[in-house]
């Protein structure tokens, strides 16, 4: 049995893998950064080992230095997580040829599998149907754009190496075909380290649907039933169920036997995904991740198994714990993956400092795999992924409403994150009842802030600074000394800014609570609040009297939490939108492209100059690309001009909000 564990992996994975591990008495060692030296999993970890600077080239994805640490620390097992070198064959080889056990199948199966055109022909030849394409050796741009025109559009770019939707494209026709591959080739090399391509017809209406295999060093294997990860911005998965809701046990059964002859076929050993479209009731292989799921804790939730002990186990050469006969699935389980990402400007990555953070208070139907705790930095460095929320229930409808819950309990201030949208689809009808597709949210895009939930974040800040002027306190106090509405104080004029609009409140007590006017609208709120560790807390009653609908009175009773931070701001968070909120004298700084000048969206690396200068563009040109967070993105031409100057190379570093280029008057 394993019983000095080495993790060559970071953040939730991490934490996630060394939490099995004591609970099996194996020792772990953990690896980090100079941008994770004080990351969480460095202090759950028996020791913590320096693997580098932050560029994961140097540090995660350093094969020598890794096996040189494991030797040091006498590790008898590398487990690699998922992402940076899991599905990497020349470490797992590296790992055999050093006598240590690496957590995962053998080097022949992911070099069958780790690349999608060698996958996709072992598959053609079993049988399993594959959607038309080309994975062919060619892989010029003339070749591929030849190939395009065969297979037709709507088409999908695909890394051939790697997922995670890195090097991933879809592209709705041969007018930017050429620029789309040769980014797409860019993203795989600093991904994955192999630029090959393939191209896929993009079947617009199908479903994801994967199925978890395990397979032991005996000749046993089984499936652990199935997964829908249908939902996703810019090809990564962002809700995850299981089961996948819809399936006729004879479609269950049929692609779990499909997905275990698959690892049959190559010798597999460990856990794997086999992840294939489902086009009404016909299914196609997509591709074998050769590697632990990021998902995989909905599996565990509905089996009531613990993968990663399967994991260490099937390692260890003992035969998978039980058969497929005893296998079951109960109930169901939904993932939620928070990301440090801006939703209202296409998904950017975000990164920052967490002020604050607290989760939902965790039992037997919820569970948080996170890496990050307050006062963590989130930086471009790597994957923006800061947790995953997982809910189950006794059905699909408990599962969605127990993950609903959770969060509108969870809160964070400081950056950027998702949540408000991942309500937002939650809350959908379509999804509520299961009309799936990878399209979805495509069709349902974040809508912008009411205007009521723009008054009551205003509302619900105008009391706190109400409150605050007349207790003479600063904002950035963390907690009120005195109960809120114990002062004399009883009408104030309060001046905000949101969204880059200023918005005067006039606020008084009455008896029962506060009177607010606005333009349109007269709030009356009853505020019961609640000193806190970060900020305060309260439950709002507000009656809303609605001059344009003839002052005809409203009520609503929500909670919310407010949280002072930095430069004179507020965090208010409700239960379905959170925002920040500027105070007087301290609008919110909002950078905007000023005279046609394109500003970095993010901070990250120059990867790819597409002008000259003097040459003349058009709107949408693309001038450049960057990358953060092992993502690329293009920036174009806001409007027609001439490039004046170019103000970075290629592999600079830029910080968010720098000019990148000029143009001529």
């Amino acid at each position: 049995m394993i019983k000095r564990l080495l993790i060559a992996n970071r953040g939730e994975i991490a934490c996630r893998i060394i939490k099995t591990a004591h609970a099996m008495g194996v020792e772990t060692i953990a690896l980090y950064s100079d941008a994770d030296h004080r990351a969480l999993h460095t202090t759950m970890a028996t020791k913590a080992v320096y693997a580098g600077p932050s560029p994961a080239l140097e540090s995660y994805l350093d094969i020598e230095n890794i096996l040189s640490i494991a030797e040091q620390e006498k590790a008898d097992a590398i487990h690699p997580g998922y992402g940076f070198l899991s599905e990497n064959a020349g470490f797992a080889k590296a790992c055999q040829q050093k006598s240590i056990i690496f957590v995962g199948p053998p080097a022949s199966a992911i070099d069958a599998m780790g690349s999608k055109s060698e996958a996709k022909k072992i598959m053609a030849e079993a049988g399993v149907p594959l959607v038309p394409g080309y994975h062919g050796d060619n892989q010029s741009n003339e070749e591929l754009m030849t190939e395009a025109g065969y297979i037709g559009y709507p088409l999908l770019i695909k890394a051939a190496f790697g997922g995670g939707g890195k090097g991933m494209r879809v592209v709705d026709s041969s007018e930017n075909l050429k620029q789309q591959l040769e980014s797409a080739r860019r993203e795989a090399e600093k991904a994955f380290g192999n630029d090959k391509l393939l191209l896929e017809r993009f079947v617009t209406k199908a479903r994801h649907v994967e199925v978890q295999i395990f397979l032991d060093q005996h000749e046993n294997g089984v499936f652990l039933f199935d997964r829908d990860c249908s939902l996703q911005r810019r090809h990564q998965k962002v809700i995850e169920e299981a089961p996948a809701p819809g399936l006729t046990p004879e479609l269950r059964e049929a692609m779990g036997n499909a997905a275990v002859a698959a690892g049959k076929a190559i010798g597999y050993q460990g856990a794997g995904t086999v992840e294939f479209l489902l086009d009404g009731d016909q299914f196609y292989f997509m591709e074998m991740n050769t590697r632990l799921q990021v998902e995989h804790p909905v599996t565990e939730m509905v089996t009531d198994l613990d993968l990663v002990e399967w994991q260490l186990k099937v390692a260890s050469g003992e035969p998978l714990p039980l058969d497929q006969e005893s296998l079951h699935c109960h109930g169901h389980a939904i993932e939620a993956r928070l990301y440090a990402e801006n939703p209202r400007q296409d998904f950017l990555p975000t990164s920052g400092r967490i002020l604050a953070l607290e989760w939902p208070e965790t039992h037997g139907n919820l569970r948080i795999d996170t890496g990050i705790q307050a006062g963590d930095s989130i930086t471009a460095w790597y994957d923006p992924m800061m947790a995953k929320i997982i809910a189950r229930g006794s059905s699909r409808k408990a599962a969605i409403e127990q993950l609903q819950t959770a969060l509108a309990q969870y809160y964070q201030a400081g950056i950027c994150d998702n949540r408000d949208f991942l309500a937002h689809l939650l809350a959908t009808h379509e999804f509520i009842e299961a009309q799936l597709s990878t399209d979805f949210i495509d069709h349902y895009p974040f809508p912008p802030v009411s205007m009521e939930q723009r008054h009551q974040l205003l509302a619900v800040a105008a009391i706190y600074q109400f409150e605050t002027q007349a207790a003479q306190k600063p904002v950035n106090d963390n907690l009120f000394q005195q109960q809120p509405g114990s002062n004399l104080h009883v009408e104030s004029l309060i001046q905000l800014y949101l969204d880059d609009q200023s918005w005067q409140i006039r606020v008084s007590r009455q008896k029962a609570g506060y009177q607010l006017s606005f333009a349109e609208h007269d709030l009356f709120i009853t505020a019961d609040w609640q000193a806190e560790p970060q900020g305060i807390s309260c439950s709002l009653g507000i009656s809303i009297t609605d001059h344009t609908k003839g002052g005809s009175p409203s009520d609503n009773t929500l909670s919310c939490r407010v949280i002072p931070l930095p430069g004179e701001r507020l965090k208010v968070i409700l239960p379905d939108i959170s925002h920040e909120v500027a105070l007087p004298g301290h609008p919110m700084e909002h950078e905007e492209d000023q005279d046609n000048v394109p500003l970095a969206p993010l901070s990250g690396s120059i990867t790819c100059v597409m002008v000259n200068e003097g040459q003349s563009v058009e709107q949408g040109t693309p001038l450049l690309m960057m990358e953060a967070m092992k993502m690329e993105h293009c920036i174009t031409a806001k409007e027609p001009g001439t490039v004046e100057r170019i103000l970075y190379k290629e592999g600079d570093q830029v910080a968010a909000g720098s000019p990148l280029l000029t143009f001529t008057e």
